[in-house]
């Protein structure tokens, strides 16, 4: 019986850790599409409520550039803690520096699909403690 708690212990830990590993990688995807300027392989990472409010990768852009633009070309990123909310949607906090060199916190909040990708819906942006506002 001991083994069997052992083994569910190590599986469901192991699951976690890929759902992490999968969304920071869905992250990063956009972030570095961002980089690019690539525009449709960014608006790919979003989730389909997301796609439903900006209908194209043109008006998804525009919307980042004017409410996110610190996350279109970071100098620098590095994930931080995940925190999952049942075993479908995550949140993913992502520090990051901006092109200026403000630092910036974010949360990103993710969704599995129905296909098992992580597709992003959602990011909360801050300057991090002690950037002046």
């Amino acid at each position: 019986m001991r083994a069997v708690a052992v083994f569910l212990l190590v599986f469901l830990t192991s699951a976690a850790v890929r759902a992490d590993d999968a969304a920071r990688a869905t992250i990063e995807r956009q972030i570095e599409a961002f980089r690019r300027s690539d525009a449709a392989a960014a608006y790919a990472e979003a989730a389909p409520q997301v796609r439903n409010l900006f209908p194209s990768a043109e008006t998804f852009i525009a919307m980042v550039a004017k409410g996110y633009a610190p996350v279109l070309r970071p100098r620098s990123y590095r994930f931080e803690a995940t925190e999952t909310s049942g075993e479908d949607e995550l949140a993913q906090g992502v520090s990051l520096q901006d092109e200026a060199g403000i630092d910036w916190v974010a949360l990103y909040t993710l969704q599995r699909q129905a296909d098992g990708q992580w597709r992003i819906t959602g990011c909360h942006l801050k300057k991090a403690p002690g950037e002046k506002v």
